[in-house]
């Protein structure tokens, strides 16, 4: 009986090794082996495609299948490979607060009050208790944030509401440049989705019109594979919620994941509360650390930053070592002016993902600011270590090195950070080294430097107001004032142009133009020593 079990098995491997030499020989295989794009004799072209995808390897992935479907076109697993490839290439992680377009912070209607109190808005930051440096140290940015040390989506423009104007909404950083054309995050959309359609060879791959989208629904695997497509490659999110509303219907409302895609096609929409609504379903349903990301940019374009970071402590509590919650949380807490509070939760980020190069950063503004330039020089010294290059970086390495004390090196990290400083950065690194020649005493290279920084940046209101303070050293009162006007006008956030008109107005006899200049300083900078005592002396020469 052992004998004959043997031959059985003897006889079946044979019957194997047989057909697998008819499979190899070249006269017995299939068109489907024979693929011009497969460069591997015998291999099959779906598992090549497959491979490539997931070695992120997408164009030649997207080659191979749609070769394949030009063979046939109702292979299902063929589909799905290029379907999932052409999402993967054209995918945009969207868990962080997106940029918003001019368009939309104008004709936003989404906004709960008015005239929110301070401290609860995104619009109108707390500048009675703010934690950590002072603003009289550490610069402000174009929407009167205090300086992150981190370059965020969101937080480099200007953000209508709470007096600002429709000229300062419509003024850009570079006056001409296409940050100054009014832009809605729709009309992007659109234009991504074009640019897709005409990257693919041969047109679109799905004509989403002729699609009968309720039949897709009751296939998850290809439904799944079919939305990602329609809100990633084409930007088409009305047609996503047709076939994400008819998929939640066939699952009878208990799939989190279509919730969660539905939620993402009402905020591509722009319909917030109904976005809103399907998250925090999902959520429900299920926990995740995506979902939770995008709930909370709802409530941040809502300008409730509250909420969301109440939305990030919950979710922290169910996923403690999630680094992205604690960074989210600690973005909203910087742009309430809240560093202190920012400051813990990037500590934690740190304590968990040593390499983490935004809380890196924001801690060695955060100590540079707190004038210990030594300890931020050790952050940053880790940063270049890490890799990260450019301008910035070496920017702030010769203003550490300058501050500590280590004349030797500050002056070659200038240099390096003007030789890698882009059109952006320029104007800043140059408005650094007339700091570094008024420090040594050199005014006439100082003066230099910031005419330099002004033709790099015309809208730089920190070297604008620094050379009004020059000119007026050089005895050009008229020039003077005029600079510190331009100034105040560029910067409404920033109290230095508007303190240096007061006092000027002041000793010139101009006492309605003072009094009107030191208040607008006391608003950007409410406990401002000497604005306030400035103040108190206008109103005893008035009484």
């Amino acid at each position: 009986r052992v004998l004959g079990r043997m031959g059985d098995y003897a006889r079946m491997g044979r019957l194997n090794t047989a057909a697998r030499d008819a499979i190899s020989t070249r006269e017995n295989v299939s068109d489907k082996w024979t693929c011009d794009s497969n460069p591997y004799e015998g291999l099959d072209p779906v598992y090549l495609a497959l491979s490539r995808l997931r070695r992120r390897k997408f164009d030649e992935s997207i080659t191979v299948s749609t070769e394949l479907l030009g063979r046939n076109a109702v292979d299902q697993q063929v589909w799905w490979i290029k379907c999932r490839a052409l999402t993967q290439k054209n995918y945009i992680d969207d868990t962080e607060a997106e940029e918003e377009g001019l368009g939309d912070m104008l004709l936003d209607d989404n906004a709960t009050s008015s005239l929110p109190r301070p401290g609860t808005s995104l619009a109108r930051p707390s500048t009675a208790n703010i934690s950590g440096p002072s603003p009289a140290v550490r610069p402000m940015s174009n929407g009167g944030r205090p300086l992150s040390g981190f370059v965020r989506p969101g937080t480099g423009g200007q953000r209508p509401g709470s007096g600002v104007s429709m000229q300062r909404a419509l003024t850009a950083s570079r006056v001409g440049t296409a940050m100054t054309r009014p832009v809605t995050t729709s009309g992007r959309f659109v234009r991504l989705g074009t640019a897709s359609l005409q990257s693919e060879p041969g047109g679109a791959f799905v004509n989403l019109e002729r699609l009968n989208l309720q039949k897709y629904a009751e296939r998850p695997s290809l439904a799944k594979a079919l939305c990602d497509y329609i809100l990633f490659a084409e930007h088409k999110p009305r047609k996503a919620l047709e076939l994400c509303a008819a998929a939640t219907q066939v699952q009878h409302f208990k799939d989190w994941w279509w919730k969660m895609r539905l939620g993402k096609a009402y905020y591509q929409l722009g319909m917030l509360r109904d976005a809103e609504q399907q998250y925090s379903s999902s959520l429900r349903d299920q926990e995740m650390v995506s979902t939770t990301l995008q709930l909370a940019n709802i409530y941040i374009r809502l300008d409730q930053p509250q909420k969301a970071l109440e939305v990030y402590k919950k979710a922290t509590e169910n996923f403690p070592h999630e680094t992205m919650l604690l960074v989210a949380a600690a973005r909203v807490h910087d742009q309430l002016n809240q560093a202190d509070e920012g400051v813990v939760l990037y500590k934690q980020v740190l304590a968990l993902e040593a390499s983490n190069v935004e809380s890196l950063a924001c801690l060695a503004s955060y100590q540079f600011y707190s004038d210990q330039p030594e300890i931020a020089l050790r952050y940053y010294r880790r940063l270049l270590q890490m890799g990260v290059g450019g301008g910035s970086i070496w920017n702030n390495l010769g203003l550490c090195c300058f501050y500590s004390g280590q004349y030797d090196m500050c002056l070659t990290c200038f240099e390096r950070a003007l030789e890698l400083a882009d059109e952006e950065t320029q104007g800043d690194v140059w408005y650094n080294v007339s700091q570094l020649a008024i420090g040594i005493g050199d005014l006439g290279l100082a003066y230099q430097a910031l005419k330099v920084a002004l033709a790099a940046s015309p809208q730089h209101v920190e070297a604008t107001n620094n050379l009004a303070v020059l000119e007026l050293k050089k005895g050009n009162l008229e020039t003077a004032r005029s600079g510190f006007r331009e100034a105040n006008s560029l910067g409404p956030h920033s109290f230095e142009p508007s303190f240096n008109c007061a006092l000027l107005a002041f000793k010139v006899g101009d006492l309605q133009e003072s009094f009107k200049m030191v208040n607008s300083s006391l608003e950007a900078f409410a406990d401002h020593a000497e604005s306030a005592e400035l103040l108190d002396t206008l109103k005893s020469r008035f009484t």
